[in-house]
């Protein structure tokens, strides 16, 4: 099973590819020779928890929005460096690598998501399910990893790198024009709170999408009709 892992292919196909990659080889020569794969991936859970502490601070001004996009940069930082460094300096460790850099990712992002619930701009309760559904992908993109060898982390050209310019735009669009209010059933709700809600909804309806699709193939793979 683990051998999927040692020898798995990385897919990444994004629209900010074309800026990001020729950036992080460049940045992957100049950083400093202590800028070690654990200590990248240690920053960028820092960063995320600069990020999740930025937004339940908000609760008491919005400035604190500028420091929460802060910490998404430095977590982006630490997150696409440290296994880029690793191979460039050929000191992969591609089991431990594999099992520590998703693991604190899920972390990260269970503290980023926490804080905008703790912020006054989002329902935690919408929050939280939003998380539900970023988690289960994860579950389903992990899995796939171990049976196929192929390690996917965009979908639609959408990835993770994308979803953080997404966050420093709408942290910057909520700190000038503020959250908004959306009234319906006597309620009123941020439009933090409908994209939370869409988001949820999206991600759950993929996984349970790609759960079927995939699981469909899979079986047609056991029955010897077709490959992976």
């Amino acid at each position: 099973m683990f051998e999927s892992l040692s020898n798995h292919v990385r897919q990444t196909r994004t629209v900010l590819s074309f800026i990001e990659r020729p950036l992080i080889n460049w940045l992957v020569q100049k950083v400093p020779a202590w800028f070690t794969p654990d200590f990248l991936t240690v920053l960028g859970v820092i960063g995320s928890l600069i990020t999740g502490i930025s937004y339940a601070l908000s609760y008491y001004h919005p400035v604190w929005l500028w420091v929460a996009s802060f910490g998404i940069f430095v977590n982006w930082f630490g997150d696409s460096l440290d296994g880029n460094v690793a191979r460039y300096r050929k000191i992969e460790r591609p089991k431990y690598g594999f099992f520590i850099d998703h693991t604190l990712d899920s972390v990260s992002i269970v503290l980023i998501g926490i804080g905008v619930g703790l912020s006054p701009f989002a329902r935690l309760d919408f929050v939280l399910l939003a998380l539900i559904g970023y988690l289960l992908m994860s579950i389903f993109v992990y899995i796939k990893t171990l049976i196929t060898g192929v390690f996917s982390i965009s979908y639609f050209g959408f990835g993770p790198t994308e979803a953080r310019v997404f966050i420093v735009i709408g942290n910057t669009l909520v700190y000038f024009l503020g959250a908004g209010e959306i009234p319906l059933f006597g309620e009123r709700y941020t439009i933090l709170d409908a994209f939370a809600l869409f988001f949820a909804v999206l991600m759950i309806v993929l996984f349970v999408a790609s759960v079927i699709i995939d699981g469909n193939k899979l079986k047609e793979v056991d029955k010897g009709k077709t490959q992976i």
